[in-house]
Formats: C-alpha cells, sequence, structure tokens
C-alpha cells in the first residue's frame, strides 16, 4: 500500500489504484480530490476532521464511494450513501478491510460534551484512533500518532506510541502546531521511540510504501 500524509489529520491509503481516504477535515487544504477513491472514514464531527464541503466533492467524483461515520456525521451526509459504524464493527471497501475501535472523543475539558469517535484499523497494518488514545490491543505495524491538540499532552502521545509499540509510528492531528511546535514534539517523540526500536517519522506532504 502507499500512505499519504496531508495536512493536520487527513491522510489516504492506496492499494491496487484504489484510494481510501481518512478525515478529510478543513485544515487538510492540502487534500486533492480524485477519481479512485472507493471509501472515506471520518472519525468524528468535529471540522478539522470532517468539512462536508469536501466530501461533497469527492462524492461528485466517485458517486460510488462509501462514507464510514458515527451517527452525527451520517446525519448531516445523507446523499453520501453513508454507513454508520461502532465499535468492534468490522467492514470491506473495495481492497480495505476496516475494523473500528473506541467510541468517545477524548475530553477536551469537563464542560464540553464528549462525542462519539472511531478509531479504525486498516488491513491489519495501519491503526488511528481519531481523536482520542484508544488502544487496538492487537499489533500494529503502522501508527498514526496525535501529536498536537486542546485534548492531549506529549507525554500521552509517547505513552500511547510506546503502549502499541508499532514499527513505524507518523505524527497526525499537528496542524494546530507551529513549525518551530512541530520539531520540538517531534524530537519528544523520537527520544522514546528511537531506543525502542520504532520508526518515528512527520510525513507531511509525503508518499511512502508501507
Amino acid at each position: 500500500m502507499k500512505l499519504t500524509k496531508y495536512a493536520h489529520a487527513c491522510f489516504t491509503l492506496e492499494k491496487d489504484g484504489q484510494i481510501l481516504v481518512v478525515d478529510p477535515g478543513v485544515l487538510s487544504k492540502d487534500f486533492v480530490v480524485t477519481d479512485t477513491i472507493v471509501g472515506i472514514i471520518v472519525t468524528h464531527s468535529h471540522p478539522d476532521h470532517f468539512d462536508p464541503d469536501t466530501l461533497a466533492k469527492i462524492y461528485d467524483k466517485n458517486p460510488d464511494s462509501i462514507l464510514f461515520s458515527t451517527t452525527e456525521v451520517v446525519e448531516k451526509m445523507v446523499d453520501h450513501t453513508p454507513e454508520v459504524v461502532v465499535p468492534g464493527e468490522k467492514k470491506v471497501i473495495g481492497n480495505f478491510d476496516l475494523t473500528f475501535f473506541g467510541g468517545e472523543h477524548a475530553v477536551i475539558h469537563k464542560d464540553v460534551p464528549i462525542i462519539d469517535n472511531v478509531g479504525v484499523l486498516i488491513n491489519e497494518t495501519v491503526y488511528y484512533p481519531g481523536d482520542s488514545f484508544v488502544l487496538p490491543n492487537i499489533p500494529v505495524d503502522t501508527l498514526a500518532v496525535p501529536v498536537g491538540a486542546p485534548w492531549l499532552k506529549t507525554s500521552e502521545s509517547i505513552d500511547f506510541m510506546m503502549a502499541i509499540n508499532p514499527r513505524l509510528a507518523f505524527a497526525t492531528h499537528n496542524g494546530l502546531l507551529s513549525d518551530d511546535g512541530k520539531d520540538f514534539t517531534d524530537a519528544w517523540l523520537k527520544r522514546f521511540a528511537d531506543p525502542a526500536g520504532i520508526t518515528y517519522s512527520r510525513l507531511d506532504g509525503q508518499t511512502i510504501d508501507i
């Protein structure tokens, strides 16, 4: 598979000419809609992950694509052949096997309501928790680790990465950080990843084979 990381929380996986898109939100302005998209995963309803305008553009070029998300998102995208997914559920779309985890967004503040959030394991290879640190409790090759958000501390990102112990970890949810902030955060995660034999990278704008 080919993994392409876009700004903030968006990335795609491509396998045998088919593309799966994850969290194309309003901060991921570098994301480009193609006509080879078979599925979209939106982990929750916050606009940095869920942009109805982008989803409409995807659907215009890919009318057979399926949107997998929470009830709150699906209810707003009824024209996009959406499917509600819940933790523990498995789905297949094109060349991609999906297993969903979690259920709740991480706490931002005690007075902010907690919304639904799903993490996803794709082709038993790439794990992304959405806005949470829910553990899959199974081996993971490639981990998308959130590193910058109102709901996290760097220590939590480190502990999450170390608990999963993937071969490769790449930074996600980093669109709120300045370039200097990204450098400092990356340095902290690498400080723990390197001795553990984990390859930690910031892949923004890059495509890699996994």
